[in-house]
């Protein structure tokens, strides 16, 4: 959740000066630090306990391979972000025009790109909510051993 948060948070870091844009972006860009280390140790946590011996290795390569699908996947929706704010806002080229070539809406680029990073952090929370507890917990702790028992038999 503390991704989500961040990064809505992030896309809203405007500011009447520069210094208040970069110090609350700063401050919210920490902060997801915090949400995406915390969620990239989890990850393999919870691939290596729900996968088997036969599998575990594989599903634990998945996790870390997907960090590379999800940096490709920002590129791709930033270039298709800044096409579409080209083809909508009029502006001269940077060679010909300087300070008049970035638009006031710019701006927009990137807090739209940085707000739509909420998107798998938020799938990724429900989904996490909606997972079962692992067998062993559900034996160990929960107490309910019935429950447990055929969890058991599809990780053996």
């Amino acid at each position: 959740m503390l991704m989500v948060i961040c990064s809505i948070a992030i896309g809203l870091s405007f500011g009447h000066t520069a210094k208040g844009v970069m110090a609350t972006l700063c401050l919210f860009r920490f902060c997801l630090g915090f949400g995406i280390d915390g969620d990239y140790l989890l990850s393999a946590t919870i691939m290596s306990e729900y996968a088997n011996k036969k599998t575990r290795g594989a599903f634990i390569a998945v996790v870390f391979t997907t960090q590379g699908f999800g940096i490709l996947t920002g590129g791709i929706v930033s270039i298709i972000i800044s096409a579409a704010f080209k083809e909508r806002f009029d502006y001269p080229a940077y060679r010909d025009d300087r300070a008049g070539s970035t638009v006031p809406e710019a701006d927009y680029i990137w807090c739209t790109t940085l707000m739509l990073g909420a998107l798998p952090a938020a799938l990724t929370y429900y989904w996490r909510m909606k997972m079962p507890e692992i067998a062993r917990y559900t034996a160990l702790v929960a107490k309910n051993a019935k429950r447990a028992a055929p969890e058991c038999r599809g990780i053996i």
